[in-house]
């Protein structure tokens, strides 16, 4: 079986949504998923220019592509692009107590799914419950100090390996991005790409 690979993610991305319910499918072996601030990255660039979703055919790129995996159709939270932070601290919380698969998945299909802002607290705590995390401990472990530090440095941790944006795989010493990035990360996993880059090496993405 491959080594476990690493799947970055950030909540407030539509791409890192499409790809969240394709990672347990696509990937030969399984992956740990790590909640990072996509802003904190090189390319963040990319999430600010969501801002201007109606203008770059960006809804139209993601239903069209929702739609091709199957998936229920999008319905954009307003607003959109929305500030994750809350959402990220809980999915760091999450994983620190081993939800964070289940987790990410529900909010990821709060917002791109059920249209909701993850800037509410109310429907992060939905997505919560929806895997059976108490509200309580919820907010608690979000307002910790340790659970933002440990996001920095996750955070900081994927920018070192080389991630420049969500979605992301990092399969041994190779770093994946962008939506295709889980079909590229899976051959290059099952030694199918017939490439041998060297340490650290980013392969440009798909959708971005």
């Amino acid at each position: 079986m491959p080594a476990p690979a690493t799947f970055y993610f950030d909540l407030a991305s539509p791409h890192a949504y499409l790809a969240s319910e394709r990672v347990l499918h696509v990937l030969p072996g399984p992956a740990e998923w790590r909640p990072i601030l996509a802003r904190e990255l090189a390319g963040a660039s990319v999430l600010t220019g969501e801002r201007r979703a109606n203008e770059n055919g960006l809804p139209e790129e993601i239903a069209r592509r929702a739609s091709d995996l199957g998936l229920q159709p999008v319905r954009w939270p307003e607003p959109f692009p929305f500030d994750s932070s809350l959402a990220m601290r809980v999915a760091t919380y999450a994983a620190s107590i081993g939800r964070a698969v289940p987790f990410a998945q529900a909010a990821f299909r709060q917002a791109f799914a059920g249209g909701h802002t993850l800037e509410d607290p109310d429907f992060v705590l939905i997505a919560a419950a929806a895997c059976e995390m108490h509200p309580a401990a919820v907010l608690r472990g979000a307002e910790l100090r340790s659970t933002a530090e440990r996001l920095a440095a996750t955070s900081a941790e994927a920018a070192r390996a080389g991630v420049t944006e969500v979605p992301a795989v990092v399969a041994g010493e190779r770093v994946f991005v962008g939506e295709d990035a889980l079909e590229r990360a899976a051959e290059h996993m099952r030694g199918e790409d017939g490439e041998h880059a060297p340490a650290g090496a980013e392969t440009p993405g798909g959708a971005s």
